[in-house]
């Protein structure tokens, strides 16, 4: 170990707030690491309020996270979230402005939408409630696949009025699955408002078994489209890239891939056993590690999370340059634990990860050994994608075409239902994933 003595000491410090002043870009904040709380809820949950949700929010912050993502359409996440940092020991020891909230408006339930601006500002105040805070760091338009361009726009102009006339909100982005209808509704904001989206959240576009995010229909289109950052989620492809296959809960099977590509995907995950290691690890680590660099372009230069407790860290120490942003769900404490390690050996891989951690009073050899894992994973990671094969690169339909009810989802206000979609990782999770200490 080395010699020099830790830069901070091991007890509870009053944090430092976000640096956040009006027209301050989302990339010149947001952390890196984002903590998903979909994880709280009974889709992926028997029972969510059984969970340590306060223990597992107060050990997130105290390992450095300073990002929290949740959704009304989340089940009971919103109210378990806000009540974990309600606690008197988070409002001491971590202020409001310490922290970034990151919640969603329009989608209600698996097959019930409503974007009318009378929602979306009661949906805003109700998570206000639910999250005991006096405003939202960023608020998406949930799944935006799923309603109309139109019902989308409308939206936006109502979380834009919040923003500037109640101050209730700083941020406004939408998420959802398919890149190309990301892409065309980036466009049209930033061609019919002027202003382009903040945030553009993406999920299982970024995976060991698709890469599309990173390409021209990705992150290139958005950029072109003016959106400061993407936010990439969903590391295993809604659950899809694990050993033990798909999470088949309460809802039944709700993933779209074919049998054929679940096939494929276990014969990675035995091509992983082989060389002693676990698919669903190979492919968190080389989406985390892998998007750093890849998503740098839209991502940010927020303080990142430093994975040791009471050490807050700048971007500075981990090279300066923006890095891109994940978001990655944990429900229980061994995961946040063991998910925080392979995050700080990922930093420490980084420029001017040996000094950092000399400096921290950790291994002097951790870069190194950063490195040597980094390269490893690489490797695995392309003899993975050998295996899929034809599979690289495969899109699903969203909304699969014979469940779409176009006539629903083309209602003025973007109100109404269409028939049941397959839940989103949002109400699907990623599963519990045990990560090797290393």
């Amino acid at each position: 170990m080395a010699a020099t003595p830790p830069a901070t000491a091991d007890a509870p410090q009053v944090q430092r707030p976000v640096a956040y002043e009006k027209g301050t870009p989302l990339s010149a904040i947001l952390p890196p690491l984002i903590f998903g709380t979909a994880t709280f809820n009974h889709q992926y949950n028997d029972d969510p309020y059984a969970l340590d949700t306060t223990g597992l929010v107060s050990d997130a912050l105290t390992h450095g996270i300073r990002a929290f993502d949740t959704s009304p359409y989340y089940g009971p996440s919103e109210t378990l979230l806000g009540a974990a940092l309600a606690t008197p020991f988070v409002r001491t020891t971590f202020p409001r402005s310490s922290y970034f909230i990151l919640t969603k408006v329009g989608r209600i339930a698996e097959a019930h939408f409503d974007y009318s601006p009378a929602w979306v500002a009661q949906s805003i105040a109700r998570s206000l409630a639910r999250l005991h805070t006096s405003y939202l760091d960023v608020v998406y338009c949930h799944d935006v696949e799923f309603v109309s361009p139109a019902a989308v726009l409308g939206a936006v102009r109502e979380l834009r009025r919040i923003r500037d006339e109640e101050g209730t909100l700083r941020y406004v982005g939408i998420s959802g699955y398919p890149l190309d209808v990301l892409g065309s509704l980036a466009e049209l904001v930033l061609r019919e408002t002027g202003e382009p989206l903040d945030a553009v959240m993406s999920y299982a576009n970024f995976t060991l078994q698709n890469e599309a995010l990173a390409g021209p229909k990705g992150i290139q289109r958005l950029r072109n489209a003016g959106v400061d950052v993407v936010p990439n989620a969903s590391p295993l492809g809604m659950g899809l890239l694990r050993r033990q296959g798909v999470p088949v809960g309460a809802l039944g099977d709700f993933h779209p891939a074919s049998r054929a590509l679940r096939q494929a995907v276990r014969q990675a995950s035995d091509f992983c056993d082989a060389h002693g290691e676990k698919l669903e690890v190979i492919a968190i680590r080389y989406a985390l590690e892998t998007w750093l660099a890849r998503g740098a372009s839209v991502g940010s230069r927020g303080d990142p999370a430093s994975g040791v407790p009471w050490q807050q860290e700048s971007n500075e120490a981990v090279g300066g340059t923006k890095l891109g942003v994940s978001v990655i769900g944990v429900s229980r404490a061994p995961e946040l634990e063991k998910t925080m390690l392979v995050w700080r050996s990922i930093l420490d891989g980084l420029e001017g990860g040996r000094e950092t951690a000399i400096r921290a009073g950790r291994w002097s050899r951790a870069y190194e050994w950063a490195q040597n894992r980094k390269r490893a994973v690489q490797i695995l990671s392309e003899g993975v994608q050998e295996v899929l094969g034809e599979w690289v690169g495969y899109t699903w339909e969203s909304p699969p075409e014979e469940k779409g009810s176009k006539g629903e989802k083309e209602k003025e206000g973007g109100q109404g239902r269409v028939e049941a979609p397959w839940p989103t990782p949002d109400a699907s999770p990623e599963p519990e994933v045990s990560i090797p200490l290393r």
